[in-house]
């Protein structure tokens, strides 16, 4: 029989003597760049060589089959541990939603541990989401159940509550198991000042922090005893408890972003230079901007402002707009409202450093001359080359931003000639006209430029077109993220927000105190009274509204 062969291009065959034998993850992309596969190794070197053994093709299935056959081309990103790769492993493909890549593209994420010392009696609790209310996180921990094990240890060690009532008191007390086992010191009944349960609960974080490491000497004695003591149960119960606990302890790299040494593209230099020459740039665009619109039905109307540095994502320049002038669905206003509001804050912020220099300086740098020295530094940004007759000439739209290098070499806009229309007008009225500025079109990837009928087709496999369909695709990415958010902000809201004069302190203190508007309809007018920021006449206008809202929701 013979053996189908695995096609192998020959920036894969390059590539795969260069791969370490380390830990990390790979991505395999299609010949339009687009990330399919995200997958994680122990051994880079070994697994990403599996995909491409003929030996091994009889054994794979038409799923396995169309993978491999769309691989065009791979990128690897090495880290410290097995758990770093499943972390990154998870973050890279809730980002690019691989097609090949069926599970963890959903919103489950690894567990973490949650503590916040400004509650009235903190407590560890578990949780996949880490949000900006001041509690302090542990992780994300790739083995849960070595976690929650842990976490078991730590409470029995340093005498903490395991009860998930928020604030718990008297009544929670009678039946509390952990009481009645002495397990935990009762702050709910005043056993101990919450000063001193505060120190406990510290004490915990540094041990789970791995601080405290004088635990696991004292662990492997007590195995040690109770396996010569032929108790192996025991034994192999502590044994499992000290790898929990090292597992726990162990230092892993949180990946908030994608790190930004994975490469995404096969030749970054070549794309821009391609770039360049099809759009007649002096000179391959070192920073580029994009923008895109994203809303539904013309509500939670959003922005975004991605920026690219030598061709790859330059997170720390990425913005993001709620649209605040346009009412319903217009694209070409909305586009019109983010250009304006981008490039005049630019503008507005070089202006200020430019006044502090001066004063700096004690001296302000004559009028004429500083057109001619901005007028300089914009041509060497581009590689414009500098001619004696040039230094009297007078710039063509009347004005230059005082900081060239804040502004782009290129602006991608993500639409047709309507949208690149609009953004054109914008930069010429805030005398930005000179930047050059195209749109692309998604239908057929067309390229549009200002002040041209036709529009350029390059085809699907021009370098050129390839790196605007990934500052585009991430404009997508961006903006359409920001619309979830937003949506599900709204929808997470609760019916306090509709409580005429509350304001998010208030709000934050209510849910505070009770835990749940459920718990807060329950609430006396005394209990809504002690709430800082209410008073009788407050308190009892909320009441009311609770009550009101309680009968018209049935």
């Amino acid at each position: 029989m013979e053996i189908l062969r695995v096609p192998v291009n020959e920036t894969i065959r390059k590539k795969l003597g260069t791969v370490p034998h380390k830990p990390g993850v790979y991505l395999h992309k299609d010949r339009f760049g687009t990330v399919i596969y995200v997958g994680k190794a122990r051994d880079l070197r070994k697994r990403v060589s599996q995909y491409f053994h003929p030996s091994r093709r009889l054994g794979w299935d038409l799923k396995f089959n169309a993978l491999v056959e769309a691989i065009h081309d791979f990128d690897v990103h090495v880290v410290k541990s097995e758990p770093e790769a499943l972390l990154l492993e998870s973050k890279l493909i809730k980002d690019f939603k691989p097609r090949f890549n069926v599970s963890l593209r959903d919103d489950k994420r690894y567990l973490m541990l949650k503590v916040n010392l400004n509650d009235p009696i903190p407590n560890f609790t578990f949780t996949r989401l880490k949000k900006d209310d001041g509690a302090r996180y542990f992780g994300p921990f790739v083995n849960s159940g070595a976690l929650r094990n842990a976490v078991a240890l730590a409470r029995k060690q340093f005498n903490l509550r395991g009860c998930r009532v928020f604030t718990p008191g008297e009544a929670d007390y009678r039946h509390c198991l952990y009481a009645h086992l002495k397990y935990c010191t009762a702050p709910c009944v005043n056993n101990v000042t919450r000063e001193q349960y505060l120190e406990q609960v510290k004490a915990a974080c540094n041990f789970l922090e791995g601080q405290c490491r004088e635990m696991q000497p004292q662990l492997e004695a007590e195995m040690k005893k109770a396996a010569a003591a032929h108790e192996f149960e025991k034994a192999a119960e502590l044994r499992d408890l000290i790898r929990d606990l090292q597992d726990t302890w162990k230092r892993t790299e949180k990946f908030a972003r994608v790190p930004y040494s994975l490469p995404l593209a096969i030749n970054p230099a070549s794309d821009l230079a391609g770039l360049a020459e099809v759009l007649g740039l002096p000179a391959p665009p070192q920073r580029i901007e994009g923008f895109d619109i994203s809303n539904i039905s013309g509500t939670f109307a959003v922005a975004s402002c991605v920026s690219f540095k030598n061709g790859r994502p330059d997170r720390a320049n990425y913005r993001r707009f709620k649209i605040k002038t346009v009412t319903g669905q217009d694209d070409f206003a909305s586009m019109a409202e983010v250009v304006r509001r981008r490039y005049s804050r630019l503008l507005n912020e070089a202006k200020r450093q430019e006044t502090e220099s001066r004063d700096e300086g004690g001296e302000a740098v004559p009028q004429e001359l500083q057109k001619l020295v901005d007028e300089a530094s914009w041509k060497v940004r581009r590689g414009i080359p500098i001619k004696k007759e040039d230094g009297g000439s007078k710039l063509e739209d009347g004005k230059r931003p005082a900081n060239p290098s804040a502004f782009p070499d290129l602006i991608l806009i993500d639409g047709g000639k309507g949208q690149l229309g609009m953004a054109c007008a914008e930069l010429k009225k805030l005398g930005l006209g000179k930047i050059p500025v195209i749109g692309l079109a998604k239908e057929f990837e067309e390229i549009h430029l200002p002040e041209q009928g036709e529009p350029l087709r390059l085809g699907l496999n021009h370098p050129a077109v390839k790196l605007l369909q990934r500052v585009r695709d991430e404009c997508h990415r961006v903006a359409n993220s920001f619309n979830a958010q937003l949506r599900l902000k709204k929808i997470s809201e609760s019916i306090l927000d509709e409580f005429p004069g509350i304001g998010e302190a208030r709000k934050a203190a209510l849910l505070k105190k009770f835990g749940s508007v459920q718990r807060l309809k329950l609430a006396t007018l005394e209990q809504l009274a002690d709430v800082p920021g209410f008073g009788g006449k407050a308190a009892a206008e909320l009441k009311a509204f609770l009550e009101a809202r309680s009968v018209a929701t049935g």
